[in-house]
């Protein structure tokens, strides 16, 4: 009898203008996923490409840092991503953070809203046959506790009551 492999993904999350007062009109939740046995093999050929460009390792790739100096650069990244038939991405876009009426949902501020948009941006990634590790960007010392929560109700989402699919304590 063969036994089934689960395949395991890594969920790599991260948000842009965020913040209620930051400013900024539009706000965008990200997501990019791959199957874990492949994240090594992903890294490497991103720090290839840095490298070509002259970019140390470390260099955060971000939207704010896109100039025509760094124009070869970021192309190149979007053509490996497109290339990969192993990564995935998933994006909600607030396009005004000004519209939004917290006070009209009772017991709601932005921050609650903000793990309501993850959810939202979330759930239509996980499979029941798979296995998920989810990766936030922890914003402050309740966001612990409220990514936890996130976890809680994707889980409850899926039935996964025992944990399973989305994993235990990986973010």
């Amino acid at each position: 009898m063969g036994h089934n492999i689960i395949k395991i993904f890594n969920i790599y999350c991260d948000e842009s203008c965020h913040l209620e007062n930051d400013g900024q009109k539009i706000m965008v939740l990200g997501a990019v996923w791959c199957p874990l046995d492949k994240t090594r093999e992903i890294a490497i050929r991103l720090r290839e490409i840095k490298k070509k460009h002259g970019m140390p390792s470390p260099f955060e790739v971000k939207w704010s840092k896109v100039s025509p100096a760094k124009k070869d650069l970021y192309l190149n990244l979007i053509d490996s991503f497109f290339d990969e038939d192993n990564l995935h991405f998933r994006a909600l876009i607030v396009p005004d953070k000004k519209k939004l009426r917290h006070d009209a949902i009772p017991g709601q501020d932005h921050d609650i809203w903000y793990y309501k948009m993850y959810f939202n941006m979330l759930k239509a990634i996980p499979r029941p046959e798979a296995r998920y590790r989810i990766y936030l960007d922890i914003k402050d010392t309740r966001g612990a506790r409220k990514s936890k929560k996130l976890h809680d109700v994707l889980c409850n989402n899926m039935s996964d009551f025992s944990r399973e699919v989305m994993g235990n304590g990986s973010r």
